[in-house]
């Protein structure tokens, strides 16, 4: 219970941290809200490895270079993922944004060499699916003038920083072998900091003091989502915590209509409702087939 509890409140973190970017407006560059997600991030993740004891240890790294590799790659997908919230509705970003667990199947078929059965296969088609479902009309929508054009570009950029995250998780998977959940968050807020404040020469602005808020709160926020996550972790399997994920849809359709008025379409919904299930099946299917991994088996004797 304490694991889901966890992970409810990171799950409810990360939405909230997508609320106050998307307040913005969009009048503040991706790579610029990248720097305030992570640097204000930084104390939260500091206290809150003090607060695990693994300050010292967390710092620890037996492979620079992966932390700077998986630096890269998450940090695009987290700008990609900010532009196109500007773009589009909360909903609509948080369905497409389910996409990356299902990509992350098929890059570990790529990538890792993991088997990836007809069970999986079934899941994954039904994932894709339903992530046309949702991206179709914005698809189309791109011939209908300048609010078409930008729904599509935000579908596409989403979709774009869902992509790089399943790459990120295809790094952590590789990663985890030899270091620790604290020092991988670690050195990818340190990466991400770094690498967003490149982007200063490409047009950063000088928020507002009601911006600077929003940004301000949503690092924090994302700081208390990462720390909340990996604690659920340490309480809870992987594969009982993960289901919950999918409640950000219900928060992000209550605060995408009492703050921005966004009521999501009828293909959002059903697009959503195809990619959570996939979603869940393959988890199941993953929890099915550690259970039976852990089962021992029985040992024959000379008698039999």
């Amino acid at each position: 219970m304490l694991g889901i509890l966890l992970k409810l409140g990171a799950v409810s973190a990360f939405v909230v941290m997508q609320a106050l970017i998307k307040a913005t407006g969009g009048r503040v560059p991706a790579g610029e809200v990248v720097f305030f997600r992570s640097f204000f991030a930084f104390p939260v993740i500091l206290a809150w490895l003090a607060w695990q004891g693994q300050l010292r240890i967390g710092l620890k790294t037996a492979n620079p270079m992966s932390h700077f590799w998986r630096g890269v790659i998450g940090t695009s997908a987290m700008g990609l993922g900010f532009a196109g919230l500007a773009l589009l509705p909360l909903p609509e970003v948080t369905a497409l944004s389910y996409a990356a667990p299902i990509l992350t199947v098929i890059f570990a078929a790529m990538f890792l060499g993991e088997q990836v059965r007809a069970f999986r296969l079934f899941a994954v088609a039904l994932g894709m699916a339903g992530v046309m479902v949702v991206l179709a009309p914005q698809l189309t929508a791109g011939s209908e003038g300048d609010l078409g054009a930008r729904q599509a570009l935000g579908a596409v950029l989403v979709l774009m920083g869902a992509t790089f995250a399943a790459l990120a998780q295809i790094f952590i998977r590789k990663m985890v072998a030899t270091e620790r959940a604290a020092t991988i968050v670690f050195y990818f807020t340190l990466t991400s900091t770094l690498l967003s404040s490149l982007t200063i020469p490409f047009g950063w602005v000088l928020p507002s003091g009601r911006d600077a808020m929003f940004l301000v709160a949503a690092g924090l926020m994302g700081g208390v989502g990462q720390g909340l996550l990996t604690s659920a972790y340490r309480f809870a399997h992987a594969s009982v915590v993960a289901p919950f994920d999918y409640g950000s849809m219900l928060l992000a359709i209550v605060i995408g209509y009492v703050i921005f008025a966004e009521v999501p379409a009828r293909e959002t919904l059903a697009g959503a409702a195809l990619i959570v299930a996939a979603g869940i099946l393959i988890i199941w299917r993953e929890r099915q087939l550690g259970l039976n991994r852990d089962r021992p088996r029985k040992v024959m004797t000379p008698q039999g």
